[in-house]
């Protein structure tokens, strides 16, 4: 698995994203990648799982009618890999997206199949975070999040449907998904808040 730089993937990433929510997303979805890389046994390749979570929306910003379908182009312009490139697009399996394309490339590795599952759900788990007086996931519990999740009026934007076919790929429980996603959250939310303080102070 011969892929680019974390330095290289983050240059890449900001050639098309500007957007700070859109880059907090990106780091967010790499420290939730690499701490189920190294919960889930593959401690090895936590730097891996992160590139992937870092590039997943790399055409969202300019593309947004096209995403996943723009990826693949604009990946293999900055020298990433195949494999890298079927984990980013095969996160948006089964979806419509806005120009009328089902996107058919499946999660096969558990990298993938773990990107599917909590790219959805670290957005949710944000919004939920941010309604609380600490704006703080590491104060939330299980119980808080899971009614959030159920109230279908909040985080509309976070799809319900792929969260859970994401749970059904890995063979889990949602709850377990949902505990899981939380912990890895909170875990790393200061690490994600001290990489956006160095965005804005560039």
């Amino acid at each position: 698995m011969n892929t680019i730089t974390r330095n290289e993937a983050i240059t890449l990433l900001k050639k098309y994203n500007e957007d700070p929510f859109h880059i907090q997303h990106a780091y967010t979805v790499e420290a939730v990648m690499k701490w189920f890389a190294e919960t889930l046994g593959h401690g090895d390749e936590a730097e891996y799982w992160g590139i992937v979570g870092l590039l997943h929306d790399i055409d969202f910003e300019l593309y947004p009618a096209e995403h996943c379908l723009k990826a693949p182009d604009l990946l293999r312009e900055g020298g990433v890999s195949e494999d890298v490139i079927h984990a980013v697009v095969s996160h948006g399996y089964g979806i419509t997206i806005e120009c009328g394309v089902t996107l058919d490339v499946a999660p096969e590795r558990e990298m993938e199949k773990v990107l599917f599952a909590v790219d959805e759900l670290t957005g949710l788990i944000w919004a939920a975070a941010l309604m609380r007086p600490t704006k703080s996931a590491k104060d939330m519990e299980l119980k808080s999040l899971k009614k959030k999740y159920k109230s279908k009026g909040f985080a509309a934007g976070c799809s319900r449907e792929v969260i859970e076919r994401g749970a059904v790929q890995l063979g889990w429980e949602l709850e377990k998904l949902l505990t899981l996603t939380l912990q890895a959250m909170a875990e790393c939310e200061d690490e994600i808040a001290n990489q956006m303080a160095d965005e804005q102070g560039q």
